[in-house]
């Protein structure tokens, strides 16, 4: 069943989105340019983007609920979709 909108009830939107996904373990690739003070190394030795006290990832701007650094952010997360099965997953979750 779809709104008068064309979206399923509860469907994520851009304009509404509560950026869940932003507080997963984003783990970087070597294709991945971001700023080194926005990452940081596991004990594994994996390389991620840091998360703030509060879990959420510091490139959040937690005002806008958006990412500060979208038109560079990581592969991992072009890769999200949104409304897919894992983010539907993660937003019942939280």
């Amino acid at each position: 069943m779809t709104s008068p909108t064309g979206r399923a009830p509860g469907a994520a939107r851009c304009s509404a989105c509560e950026a869940v996904c932003c507080r997963l373990m984003v783990v970087l690739q070597p294709e991945d340019h971001i700023p080194e003070h926005l990452t940081t190394y596991l004990p594994s030795g994996l390389h991620v983007m840091k998360r703030g006290e509060d879990g959420w990832c510091v490139a959040l701007n937690g005002a806008r609920m958006n990412c500060g650094i979208y038109e560079t952010r990581p592969s991992v997360c072009r890769r999200f979709v949104m409304n897919g099965p894992y983010c539907k997953a993660i937003r019942a979750e939280y």
